[in-house]
């Protein structure tokens, strides 16, 4: 594939905060910082004029973590803290948003803006798609969705692998209900699930795996579904079974009108991708770029 079609890569908010409170108030209120320090880092703050960050780093009370985390909330860009919700650790766009591996995942959402959701107002829905099972589809899939999120997009995700789902593992929610009760005409909206320690982010879980996934899929429910939804929602990320094991994936991205193909480093073969594209246009499915995971 030509190379203006690759996006090559390496790899929330939480309730809404007064954006003009100081770095000590906030991280007082986190208790990362006891009133009696923040005294004390004032002090040297007034004494060498400097920044209330860098001299509670000098006295070591803070971290540079710590500093992170309130300018975070300063700038309305928090994140949740590690082990204080049911959310995974795999979920690096919401609990590292400054390492390098979510700056790639950053590069891609651009790409995608670039490429598929600014290009046209109706492009609103995008499949997530992958050859064989273990090349991070669900795990770029999960990360792009809260990118989309954290960017201020009202975004959705949906879990429509009917066969192995995975996302509410990904962000601890209940799977009892979801997108197999949706299609069956055993469930609504309800089923979709707000991530309350994020912004602007809910996720539809897959549900019940059902014994005919494929069919679900075909039938026009799924379709009046996805319209439906892009009037609630600027972003609709979908993850997919992969692409190798059935035409779930396929159908899918038929719905959605566009995919992004993931292949794993040194693992996905070349004719694996070539096929699984060929595949996509056969559904009249825009192929609008290629991640290379390499985590």
């Amino acid at each position: 594939m030509g190379d203006s079609n690759v996006i090559p890569t390496t790899a929330g908010r939480l309730s809404s905060q007064r954006s003009d409170r100081s770095i000590g108030a906030l991280l007082i209120d986190a208790g990362r910082l006891k009133p009696d320090d923040a005294e004390r880092i004032l002090h040297l703050q007034r004494e060498q004029g400097m920044r209330f960050g860098d001299a509670a780093i000098k006295l070591g009370f803070l971290t540079p973590t710590d500093v992170e985390f309130a300018l975070s909330r300063q700038f309305s860009y928090p994140y949740p803290l590690h082990g204080d919700n049911g959310i995974s650790e795999d979920l690096v766009a919401a609990y590292a948003p400054f390492t390098p591996q979510v700056e790639a995942l950053r590069a891609v959402r651009t790409q995608l803006m670039l490429r598929w959701f600014d290009s046209d107002s109706a492009h609103k829905t995008l499949a997530i798609v992958s050859a064989e099972h273990d090349e991070g589809r669900s795990f770029i899939a999960a990360n792009l969705a809260v990118a989309f999120s954290q960017l201020g997009e009202h975004t959705l995700l949906v879990d429509a692998d009917l066969r192995d789902p995975c996302q509410h593992r990904f962000f601890g929610l209940d799977n009892r209900a979801g997108l197999s009760a949706v299609l069956s005409g055993r469930g609504g909206p309800e089923a979709i699930q707000r991530v309350s320690a994020l912004v602007d982010l809910s996720v539809l879980p897959a549900g019940a795996v059902p014994p005919n996934p494929a069919e679900l899929l075909s039938r026009p429910p799924f379709e009046q579904l996805l319209a439906h939804l892009t009037t609630n929602f600027d972003i609709i990320i979908l993850d997919t079974p992969p692409a190798a094991g059935s035409t779930d994936a396929q159908i899918i991205a038929a719905r959605t009108g566009a995919a992004v193909l993931v292949a794993r480093s040194n693992a996905t073969r070349i004719s694996q991708v070539h096929g699984v594209a060929d595949s996509l246009a056969d559904a009249k499915a825009t192929v609008v770029g290629i991640v290379l995971n390499e985590f």
